[in-house]
């Protein structure tokens, strides 16, 4: 046995503490036949997949104002699951219009058929292959979601992003689809001056360098599935449908009316925005304001 100096062994503790710290800490894998869900957390040089309780409950037949988008995201969704060929999926659109709960509807739907969903930060994209290589030979089928993505030109995730989705060495397993979320259809930023270097080639008008850099991200999804803003009957709807869930949860019923109508409409006057989200906080507000008129 090694007859250590006291400072010596100090200075090793203070190593063997310093390497503890870089290093993942100790976490159970994933049982997917229990869990549906997971996100990926980053630890020092790398990172892990960490289960995730889902709580959201929204079925795609709570969804409104969005039918065509369901339809497709649907048909996409089964196609992938059956093992036939699927796209990768870009939805955009609107703050507010139903894109995450839309994919959040597609597990509830389709968990017991075996999807599963990963979620991913930005920031994270670079341990793409990290991820695609710890759920490549599960039997299940997983969603990669990246929710609420916008990029900024020459961020190294986007470019990880991008090998992905075109077949590089990055790219997913065949039991993997990429599902993303983002209010900018091209996932970057647009200037007036992106414009500036068009011409013309063979009569037709080629875009300049710049819009074609910023294209070529979101031209690699095979899907391209837009949400816009309600009009004020769809709107209405939403509404009704999300007051008579409030009310569902405790066993009373509240009444339409045209007070409740046109609280609705100059809610999302204030809100500026007419969607399934500005309908869902409306709800909220109304009936807790009706619990409490009726003395809880």
């Amino acid at each position: 046995m090694l007859n250590l100096k006291p400072e010596v062994v100090a200075q090793l503790e203070r190593v063997l503490s310093s390497v503890e710290m870089l290093l993942p800490k100790a976490v159970k894998a994933v049982d997917w036949t229990k869990c549906h869900a997971a996100s990926w957390r980053r630890h020092s040089f790398s990172g892990y997949l960490e289960a995730v309780k889902v709580t959201d409950n929204t079925r795609l037949e709570d969804l409104l104002g969005c039918e065509k988008q369901k339809e497709v995201m649907i048909s996409n969704t089964r196609q992938f699951l059956k093992g036939m060929p699927a796209n990768n999926a870009l939805l955009w659109g609107s703050r507010g219009t139903g894109k995450s709960s839309l994919v959040k509807a597609l597990l509830n739907e389709f968990a017991s058929e075996g999807l599963r969903v990963i979620q991913v930060e930005k920031d994270d994209l670079i341990y793409l292959s990290d991820i695609f290589s710890s759920v490549e030979n599960e039997p299940f089928r997983f969603i990669l979601l990246c929710d609420d993505l916008t990029f900024e030109v020459g961020e190294l995730s986007y470019k990880m992003l991008k090998s992905a989705l075109d077949g590089s060495v990055y790219s997913a397993p065949e039991n993997v689809l990429i599902y993303v979320t983002s209010n900018r259809r091209h996932l970057l930023p647009e200037y007036e001056s992106d414009l500036i270097g068009g011409k013309f080639v063979n009569g037709e008008l080629q875009q300049s360098e710049a819009m074609e850099e910023k294209v070529s991200l979101s031209d690699r999804f095979g899907l391209w599935v837009p949400f816009h803003v309600f009009n004020q009957d769809r709107y209405l709807d939403a509404v009704r449908l999300c007051v008579e869930r409030e009310a569902e949860k405790r066993d009373i019923k509240i009444p339409w009316s045209k007070e409740l109508e046109l609280d609705a409409i100059q809610w999302s006057h204030d809100k500026t925005k007419r969607c399934g989200r500005t309908a869902f906080q409306f709800s909220k507000n109304w009936v807790g304001r009706y619990l409490l008129s009726q003395g809880g």
